[in-house]
């Protein structure tokens, strides 16, 4: 199959993945799990970008080369768990080997369960690069326990059951993998810390110039492209570390740059707004009134 850099090779079916692997097809249309070193097509044989209409969840422990996710690149030295929601971009960077193992999930599969709106709430499914989730040993093993039973149900003969078990196995997996990322934000802590001080950084130099006149408001998507995040990854971090979100924290500097201009200065309240970001001064007003009980002008009064 010849390459074509630019324009991703769309595949829209779990069988259709299977024959451009040169695997045998999927022993269910809408639900698979692939052992990733059974793919018997070469490496230079396969599109270098391709995006899948279906969610993939992968266990990787790469030998060498690595894999492209969005603008970036997952390193698995230390193997990790991936995970991609539907028409996400996905490029094979360089020569690989790797063992593990791919669960690959058709949105028709979930769609008449709970778990077909839910899964939107596992925010690792907007992660990018950098994100991925390292398992421990013990971590692994747990992992590889539940796609054991997921291979042995996709084993036994399809009966009424066969559906609602699978869909159970794929929650227990998801949350799994919940708790294993809360883990690694945790073991993580020096590293999230930096960011954290990073990013406060970045708030105070936004708010000090004039990026806020000039550009509005800062945006979770602005911080998080200057940290080299994902938005959701950087919003999971900070809950984890404050219990706030990113734009929870964008809500509290900002709050605290207006206490101090209300307080150090005799501008008025429509010239701070517009100083802060603001596009109009009475939504400033609105949420210096929700986050402090105060509007602008009683702070000041009760601050002189």
């Amino acid at each position: 199959m010849k390459k074509h850099p630019s324009v991703p090779f769309k595949i829209d079916s779990i069988t259709g993945l299977h024959r451009m692997l040169g695997l045998p097809g999927p022993q269910h249309p809408l639900i698979s799990l692939i052992d990733n070193t059974k793919i018997a097509v070469a490496i230079d044989q396969l599109p270098e970008t391709f995006l899948l209409s279906f969610y993939k969840i992968s266990y990787k422990k790469l030998q060498n080369g690595r894999i492209g996710y969005g603008q970036g690149y997952y390193d698995y030295d230390e193997g990790g768990l991936v995970f991609t929601a539907p028409h996400q971009v996905i490029s094979i960077i360089g020569d690989q080997e790797f063992y593990g193992a791919t669960l690959l999930i058709h949105p028709d599969f979930i769609r008449n369960y709970p778990l077909g709106k839910t899964i939107k709430n596992y925010g690792f499914f907007s992660y990018e690069a950098n994100e991925a989730l390292h398992l421990s040993e013990k971590e692994r093993v747990t992992i590889m326990e539940v796609l054991d039973h997921i291979t042995r149900e996709l084993n036994n003969p399809i009966d009424d059951f066969s559906q609602d078990v699978m869909i159970s196995y794929i929650e227990v997996l998801l949350n799994f993998s919940n708790r294993f990322y809360k883990r690694q934000f945790i073991t993580r802590k020096a590293v999230n810390n930096d960011l954290l001080s990073k990013m406060e950084q970045l708030l105070n130099d936004y708010f000090e110039t004039a990026h806020a006149l000039n550009k509005g408001l800062p945006t979770v998507e602005f911080l998080a492209s200057q940290l080299h995040l994902s938005p959701r990854y950087l919003s999971d971090m900070l809950r984890s570390l404050t219990g706030q979100n990113a734009q929870q924290h964008i809500h509290e500097k900002l709050i605290e740059k207006a206490k101090e201009k209300l307080s150090t200065t005799g501008l008025t309240v429509s010239e701070i707004a517009y100083e802060l970001g603001f596009e109009h001064p009475q939504s400033f007003s609105k949420l210096f009134k929700i986050k402090t009980h105060q509007s602008p002008l009683e702070f000041r009064q009760s601050f002189n």
